[in-house]
């Protein structure tokens, strides 16, 4: 699967999924545990450079979009 999250957005994924960890640490029940998912997804699409929901719209905002292999 190809690079699809890159720039700007792996950066706000990133500031998101740890805001959201963070809230989940405070939350309880059904939030902490909605705020534990969201955050972990955000945090594992930055990682990999992959979004099955940008794929399913069309967005690419990676500039390295051909390449299939992470950075090396």
């Amino acid at each position: 699967m190809k690079r699809n999250v890159g720039g700007m957005d792996r950066r706000l994924r990133i500031l998101g999924g740890i805001a959201l960890l963070a809230y989940a640490l405070r939350a309880t029940g059904f939030k902490r545990v909605a705020a534990l998912l969201a955050g972990a997804d955000l945090l594992f699409t930055a990682a990999i450079q992959r979004c099955p929901m940008n794929i399913l719209f069309g967005i690419n905002t990676c500039r390295t979009g051909n390449r299939t292999e992470p950075g090396w």
